[in-house]
This record gives structure tokens, C-alpha cells and sequence, in this order.
């Protein structure tokens, strides 16, 4: 399969214990490893499995299948875990098997079906091999069982010069993922900041497109980078080369740590780029974004 640089997409492809098939960003893959033995903990979530030891670390693990509906396995030995680290969390998830990684191109990732509804657990539908395969959001699984709650996220202490920069600027979020995308905008409202959100990238350049002819254009663009169709890289190359909305500034975010994301990042014109979310590293982009603009 030919694919273009900018927009490869690599993905592990798994099974769960019904045998349905899924992928996983490989990126977001640290490693695979045969399930260990477990320590049960009391009083511990429905969906966590238990505990491991790796490399003389504690290791969540937590029960795929369970966590986004399915029947999971009673056997605590099948199957294998697939270790994945973000946003400063490493967990490991608990599936029947792992079957190869493949690469196909972001513009052949589809949104998920408009009635997949809000527990589809899934940021995106592809086709391998003429094979459906649905695409993990992992976010959502981590938040449904360890939600965010909006009264979690304190706002940073700013001085009343900061707090008057930021109070009212106009902000557009785009991310694929409901539940990144709402902890996005949580922080930056308890900011001050005048929010808008979509959950597409030409969502995005549609919306900056139509409020700069209206005269109330986008200040900054908040973007992840790993999304269906068209990727934070790519939407931040047509950001700059069309006209009216080329000079928007573009923070671009990833829950993965990678100089890699950094560097394509800044090269495809981004003017910032935050890896590991955070509430104090986003809002501190935000004041160094609206310092610039000002």
C-alpha cells in the first residue's frame, strides 16, 4: 500500500475475546507482553483486572472488552496486554490476542457511524484488507474509569495583567475525541477564554473560514494531531496556505511524548506544540500564544 508521508497512520490490530477487531495507534503502543499474574485489589474498579509488576513498576490492567461493553475473559491468564502510555498515564490493556500492524492513510479513516452514540469507545472506522476495523479510543477508555471532573481542574493562579490578556479571546478546539476534546475546553473556559469546538479538521478550517468573513475571526487553534481523514499536520498545512485565516495561530497537541511530533509540528507551520496534556502546560500555551498576538 502506497501511503504518503504526511499521512501515515500505522495501527496494531488485536482482537477482543468475541473476536471483534480493533486497532490501536501504534504510537500509542509501548509494548506487548503475555498476561502476568495479577494482584486483585479491593474496592477496585469493575473494569480493572488487577495489578502487575513490570520491571518492578505497578501496571494497571484493565479489561478492554469490559470497559466498552463487551463480556470479557474469565480466565485470568489468556490472552496478552498491550502496554500503552499517554498523558503521563501507563496502563495495560487485557485482550485475546494481538494479530500484526499495518498502515493505511488518515484520509482513509472514516468517522465512527452517527449512531455509534457517545459509548462507542471508537474514534474512527477504517478498512484492511477489505476487513472493518474500528479504531480505540483510548482516551475515552481511561476517562470512563478515571473521569475528569470539571471541579478537578483548578485554574491556574494568574496575575490580573494575565487574567485581562486572556479574558474573552476567541479560541477554536478541534480534536476527535469527545473526551479530549472536553477536558480541552474545561481548562481553557476556566480561563476566560471565549471557546468554540468541532471534532473534524474541515470542521475546523470550515468554521475559521466563515468567522473570518463575518469579521470575528479565530484568534488561535487548538488542534490535536492524530485525528481521522485529515490529521493536525495536514490541517495546519491548508491553515497556511489559504487565504484570510493563513496567519491563525495553531497550538497543536498530542497525548503522546515524541520529538518527532515536535519537530513535523514546527516544520508544517505550527506555532506551538504541547505533548502530555496538562492544565498548567496548556494554559501557559495560551498565555505565550496571546503574548505573541498582542
Amino acid at each position: 500500500m502506497g501511503v504518503a508521508l504526511g499521512d501515515a497512520l500505522s495501527l496494531l490490530l488485536f482482537r477482543l475475546h468475541s473476536g471483534r477487531l480493533l486497532g490501536i495507534n501504534l504510537l500509542k503502543v509501548n509494548e506487548i507482553i503475555p498476561c502476568p499474574t495479577l494482584t486483585k485489589l479491593p474496592n477496585r474498579h469493575p473494569h480493572v483486572r488487577g495489578v502487575a509488576t513490570l520491571r518492578g513498576a505497578a501496571l494497571t490492567v484493565i479489561d478492554l472488552a469490559r470497559a466498552i461493553g463487551e463480556r470479557g475473559s474469565s480466565d485470568s491468564q489468556d490472552g496478552c496486554l498491550i502496554v500503552t502510555e499517554l498523558s503521563r498515564s501507563r496502563q495495560g490493556l487485557h485482550v485475546q490476542s494481538v494479530e500484526r500492524i499495518v498502515q493505511c492513510s488518515t484520509r482513509d479513516v472514516r468517522p465512527p457511524p452517527a449512531g455509534a452514540g457517545a459509548k462507542a469507545f471508537i474514534t474512527g472506522v477504517t478498512q484492511i484488507d477489505g476487513a472493518i476495523v474500528q479504531i480505540l479510543d483510548i482516551e475515552k477508555v481511561l476517562h470512563e474509569i478515571a473521569p475528569v471532573h470539571p471541579d478537578d481542574v483548578h485554574a491556574p493562579l494568574l496575575s490580573e495583567a494575565e487574567r485581562k490578556l486572556l479574558s474573552g479571546r476567541r479560541v477554536l478546539v478541534v480534536d476527535d475525541s469527545h473526551v479530549a476534546l472536553q477536558q480541552t475546553l474545561i481548562t481553557l473556559r476556566k480561563l476566560d477564554l471565549d471557546c468554540q469546538a468541532v471534532r473534524s479538521a474541515a470542521s475546523a478550517l470550515e468554521l475559521l473560514q466563515s468567522q473570518h468573513a463575518d469579521g470575528l475571526p479565530i484568534e488561535v487553534l487548538v488542534s490535536d494531531i492524530e485525528m481521522p481523514e485529515m490529521d493536525g499536520y495536514n490541517l495546519v498545512r491548508e491553515i497556511r496556505r489559504s487565504a484570510g485565516i493563513g496567519q491563525t495561530y495553531v497550538l497543536l497537541h498530542t497525548s503522546l511524548d515524541s520529538t518527532m511530533n515536535t519537530e513535523k509540528a514546527r516544520s508544517v507551520g505550527a506555532n506551538d506544540v504541547l505533548t502530555k496534556f496538562s492544565t498548567v502546560d496548556l494554559s501557559k500555551a495560551m498565555l505565550r500564544a496571546f503574548q505573541n498576538l498582542s
